[in-house]
């Protein structure tokens, strides 16, 4: 089959598109690229564009040809290596895919990699959408979003898996919520209780459920496990009109090998790196995105804009960035090629993300982008003039790591890693952090958060209760994974549905309405999260009681009123004289405790002058096993 060559085509794709797609600037691409319903010479249907210029010849294939290759053969626009076709009255929801002849003769079926739908699994055809004429109704969530810093405001993230939030008694699907049934029992979850953000897993398409959506093959296609790309658009508008926040995970840093995806998409190396060693993921058995190539990044760059622009999504966190940012991620010795200076840092990994966070930032709608980064890579947050990532969150992987070792202690040791709670204290100013107790935290054999906690049963709850308490106190965003907040028994599994029926038994309704309750102290108090990275607003009481594991300190605003003092007792041990220093005279409210949670009436503790803690005033805080208290002053 000759290669068919034009040079101007049905002039949808113009030289000017051609010429920003070769420069990796064409932002918008995904309105040029993939299937669009088109009138063309009079007449209504359907135009396909696919980037693949090693290819010796394409053609559409689709119920309407009998998906048999030459039927409907596309021709190339010159030096651009994009195919085109326009296929009249073709309309919306048909399936389609590509067949590519290679070089060598071979014919590959290939999903459109701009589908904006995909054929529900295990069907791997491209589907027809129309994605333009969505009616949003989140006007005022979008212009509040555009002029508000998300540094200085509350961020507390309910991670979700869709899939696996709550199921149906229903065969089809699998009795997964649609994105609408999901949209409606979410928001009235997250609003009471009092989270401001969900973040989502595994949303563009993916053949695997098991790969939890981080193994994607339609980048721009809202999984149809779970409905159409309009009623996904359904989702985000209800959450926004709720005042909820939508936060997409997002990976640019890998895809699988799957015949129908992007790997050897037109029988050569194309989205991927060539050479294995920097084109493979050998733990991950993924393929790697070459950033090298503009027309890759501008895939990539163009993906991140259409989830933000299209979608109104509120936020990206972005997977898996260490992989990106180290050439000998996962790889031994020999296996990896260094950079330029001998190096192991990626360095079109690092102008990739400078580009993609400074395109982001300048289009001025106020979506943030969140690096999940593992290692201690500087000035993640950093703007890019700043010799920075330009990221504006980074997961802080650290702290949990931290965190997590400290609370699975216990408590007779954890006098001997009191150092574990405090470190996180150090460097907290470092990056904009975000505090994470992720999906990640209760998979593969790792336990559940509650049976993470040393103890019996009701020692357990205690225990999270302290944690929990902690994490809210300490500077940065919080995200805990869906199930932590009410004390999941078993660990996540994507195939079944959160044992909501616990939360009808004593200990986890009372764990889940503690949660509740910091979630909206959270809220509340500005003293929380204005100067997450800033040394003004937390001050250290006591972070030497290593004796007792009971942690004391401040935090504030830049006003200096309604600060709040933590107090946390992390032993069974009760301490009924217990004292703490305060910084000056006058009253001080007891507004929660873990017994209670908030209080229905504050309870005044009057400060005592005399040095205590180093502080020139004292007052008593007669603390429980496992006790924790809250005062606002």
């Amino acid at each position: 089959m000759a290669k068919t060559k034009k040079q101007e085509g049905t002039g949808f794709i113009t030289d000017v598109d051609r010429y920003l797609f070769g420069n990796g600037t064409h932002y918008e691409i995904y309105d040029k690229m993939g299937a669009h319903p088109r009138t063309y010479k009079g007449k209504k249907g359907m135009y396909f564009a696919v980037w693949a210029p090693h290819a010796q010849a394409v053609s559409l294939v689709c119920d309407r040809n009998g998906w048999i290759p030459g039927q409907s053969p596309m021709e190339m626009l010159e030096t651009s290596g994009i195919w085109e076709i326009f296929i009249p009255d073709m309309g919306m929801d048909e399936l389609y895919k590509y067949a590519i002849t290679t070089s060598t003769g071979k014919v590959l079926f290939k999903a459109d990699p701009y589908a904006f739908s995909s054929e529900y699994r295990p069907g791997t055809a491209s589907v027809t959408a129309d994605i333009d004429h969505f009616k949003w109704a989140d006007s005022t969530w979008m212009k509040k979003r555009q002029e508000t810093d998300p540094l200085t405001q509350p961020m507390s993230i309910y991670e979700v898996h869709i899939g696996s939030w709550k199921k149906k008694n229903r065969e089809e699907k699998d009795g997964v919520y649609t994105y609408i049934e999901a949209a409606h029992e979410l928001a009235d979850y997250v609003k009471e209780m009092g989270y401001t953000h969900v973040e989502l897993l595994g949303i563009a398409e993916h053949p695997f459920d098991g790969s939890w959506g981080y193994q994607v093959t339609g980048y721009f296609a809202p999984t149809s496990r779970y409905g159409k790309p309009e009623e996904f658009m359904y989702f985000v508008n209800y959450l926004h009109k709720k005042g909820i926040g939508v936060i997409l995970d997002w990976v640019p840093a890998h895809f699988p090998k799957d015949a129908h995806g992007l790997a050897d998409f037109d029988g050569q190396p194309l989205y991927e790196y060539a050479d294995p060693r920097k084109g493979e993921h050998p733990d991950w058995g993924t393929k790697v995105f070459d950033y090298e190539k503009n027309e890759v990044k501008n895939f990539l760059i163009s993906n991140a804009i259409y989830w933000v622009e299209k979608f109104h999504i509120d936020g990206l966190r972005v997977d898996a960035v260490a992989s990106m940012l180290y050439l000998d991620y996962g790889r031994t010795p020999g296996n990896w090629i260094p950079n330029q200076y001998g190096g192991h840092e990626n360095l079109e990994a690092i102008e990739f993300f400078k580009h993609l966070n400074s395109v982001l930032k300048n289009r001025g709608n106020g979506a943030i982008v969140i690096a999940e980064e593992s290692t201690a890579w500087p000035n993640v947050t950093k703007a890019p003039e700043d010799n920075g990532l330009g990221f504006t969150f980074k997961w802080n992987m650290g702290w949990m790591h931290d965190f997590l070792e400290y609370m699975k202690l216990d408590p007779y040791f954890r006098k001997y890693n009191h150092n574990k709670m405090t470190f996180g204290l150090t460097y907290f100013t470092s990056e904009n952090y975000i505090l994470v107790l992720s999906h990640d935290e209760v998979v593969h054999l790792k336990c559940s958060m509650i049976n993470k906690m040393p103890g019996i049963y009701e020692d357990k709850f205690a225990n999270l209760k302290c944690g929990y308490t902690f994490m809210m106190g300490h500077p940065g965003k919080k995200l805990l994974f869906m199930g932590q907040d009410f004390g999941q028994w078993h660990e996540w599994d994507e195939k079944v549905a959160l044992d909501w029926y616990l939360t009808n038994e004593d200990q986890h309704h009372s764990l889940q309405s503690y949660v509740k309750d910091l979630l909206h102290l959270y809220q509340k108090y500005p003293a929380l999260y204005r100067q997450d990275n800033d040394w003004n607003g937390f001050q250290w009481i006591n972070a030497n009681d290593d004796e007792h594991s009971i942690f004391s300190f401040i935090r504030r605003d830049e006003t200096g009123k309604k600060s709040l003092l933590f107090v946390i007792n992390f032993t069974p041990v009760e301490r009924p004289d217990y004292r703490v220093g305060v910084p000056g005279k006058g009253s001080y409210s007891l507004i929660l405790n873990n017994e209670e949670g908030l209080l229905k009436k504050a309870v005044p503790h009057r400060a005592v002058k005399g040095e205590w803690d180093n502080q020139p005033y004292s007052i008593a805080c007669p603390l429980p096993a496992y006790g924790t208290a809250v005062f606002r002053f």
